[in-house]
């Protein structure tokens, strides 16, 4: 067995924590196999330095808030509207008071820089807990990258879940007294999402209402963890491709409805040692409550890195079409059980296990 260091990540979290996996490796070879998340020719899994594809310039510079508006309103199909360096637009007030979502047309994308010549990236945040959507592509084809978009609540408020669905709680009506926010939405196909860092939204960083072939790949996803909703990334009924992403500090880092057309292929993302609960999961019938035992259309879920002691993978029913969990490493669990939880319909093979890993076919 060969086990080959393969990237060293840095996790930057809110003010300023940090936290390293310094000389570790996100994937290993076994017998000539590759298990868990390998970075690609685009760069390091989580993007930021060394990013193969990213934006320095726009046909729209943009560095306040009105601008930004002004310009977003006024592009065309192809245009690039560019925040530069370390530029920070604050919602708060505006989405407070005049409750605004920056509004991306078909075909347009919004840049920052993020990992050129250190960069940061651009910061666009809101400090309102009632922010309901930061950001929504309001037609096909956009491309949000190179940002730093952060909500305003990082935290898991357990003790509000628990008075709301604890023993003789208050229930539903109850909890969603709390204000919910939402990064990036949208309702339309071909949504692009790359090389940002996306965190603090209790409800979804994304939240892919609609739409078919979004792909969310190389960003730094983090800090989304209210308990009870708190999810990375959120698919409603819609496709989504899910590759060289980061996780860490969330309730769920990639969550499906489980309804018919909710399908997506996650693959070479690192899972970090913090979630609250299972990372990734498939909503089933019974969470819903529709009388049926459906899990989402399709999941393909293979070649990720899973550090967090909590359960990696959760289908809570039985997919439409396949459930496929294979060459995923499983660093914190000793066996498929631990692992994944699925009843029929989940495949299950060839992953490895243990920070020494053995491999179960």
């Amino acid at each position: 067995m060969m086990t080959h260091i393969a990237l060293s990540l840095i996790i930057g979290g809110l003010t300023p924590l940090t936290y390293a996996y310094a000389n570790d490796s996100t994937w290993v070879e076994v017998d000539n196999v590759v298990y868990g998340a390998k970075p690609d020719e685009h760069g390091p899994i989580g993007g930021g330095a060394a990013y193969a594809n990213i934006i320095t310039s726009g046909d729209y510079t943009v560095e306040d808030l009105d601008d930004l508006i002004k310009a977003l309103s006024k592009s065309k199909n192809g245009d690039v509207v560019f925040i530069p360096g370390e530029t920070e637009i604050d919602l708060t007030s505006r989405i407070l008071i005049e409750q605004i979502i920056l509004e991306i047309p078909e075909g347009v994308t919004l840049a920052g820089n993020r990992g050129y010549k250190g960069s940061k990236g651009a910061l666009v945040r809101s400090d309102v807990l009632n922010t309901p959507v930061m950001i929504s592509a309001t037609g096909p084809n956009v491309r949000i990258t190179g940002l730093r978009i952060q909500g305003p609540n990082s935290k898991r408020y357990s003790d509000h879940h628990g008075r709301a669905f604890g023993l003789g709680g208050k229930g539903k009506e109850y909890y969603y007294k709390f204000p919910n926010s939402r990064g990036i939405q949208t309702e339309f196909s071909h949504l692009e999402v790359d090389n940002c860092d996306i965190s603090s939204f209790s409800h979804a960083g994304i939240y892919l209402i609609k739409g078919n072939d979004h792909h969310i790949h190389h960003n730094f996803i983090h800090h989304c963890q209210y308990m009870g909703l708190g999810y990375g990334i959120c698919l409603n009924k819609s496709f989504s491709i899910i590759e060289y992403n980061l996780f860490n500090w969330n309730r769920h880092s990639i969550a499906g409805a489980g309804l018919p057309g909710c399908s997506y292929v996650s693959r070479h993302n690192v899972q970090g040692e913090v979630s609250s609960s299972h990372c990734f999961d498939m909503h089933g019938g019974l969470d819903r409550g529709d009388g049926t035992t459906i899990a989402g259309t399709s999941i393909e879920i293979y070649n990720n890195s899973f550090w967090s002691i909590e359960r990696s993978v959760s289908i809570r029913g039985i997919p439409q079409e396949k459930c496929e969990i294979h060459h995923n490493w499983f660093r914190a669990h000793r066996s498929i059980t631990q692992a994944v939880k699925g009843p029929y319909g989940t495949e299950t093979n060839n992953n490895a296990y243990g920070n020494k890993p053995t491999v179960e076919k």
